[in-house]
């Protein structure tokens, strides 16, 4: 069997309102969302070091684009300490579902959102 560096290559959020969900992202993460076009979808980048080999994703609106609540939990990078982003989820249009939770001093904290589109998102830090 292959072991793989990384078990993810790219992940997508699915989105149906782009523009309230490239709000609700930008004003949690604090930065301005580079947008692109994938053929007919519309996909809003989320930051991250590509030419020093990290994996990246995107929100996306189209035609399979679906969010839910039960499906698939991707944990997004939250800086040194997850309270930073978690902090301005209520006030950017989302719900705090799992407020932040230590797993193990040397893991770690996480935490879990529902944003604007009803997805359930997690969140991992340090500290």
């Amino acid at each position: 069997m292959e072991m793989f560096k990384n078990a993810v290559n790219w992940f997508e959020i699915p989105v149906k309102n782009f523009d309230k969900a490239k709000a609700f992202y930008e004003s949690i993460f604090d930065y301005q969302m580079p947008e692109m076009p994938m053929g007919p979808n519309r996909m809003g980048i989320l930051l991250y070091d590509q030419p020093g080999g990290g994996i990246g994703g995107a929100i996306v609106a189209g035609e399979w684009y679906e969010p839910t609540a039960g499906g698939s939990l991707v944990y997004l990078n939250g800086g040194d300490d997850l309270n930073s982003v978690l902090n301005r989820v209520p006030n950017a249009g989302g719900a705090v579902v799992v407020p932040k939770t230590l797993i193990a001093p040397e893991v770690g904290y996480f935490a879990i959102f529902q944003d604007c589109e009803g997805n359930r998102v997690g969140l991992h830090s340090p500290k």
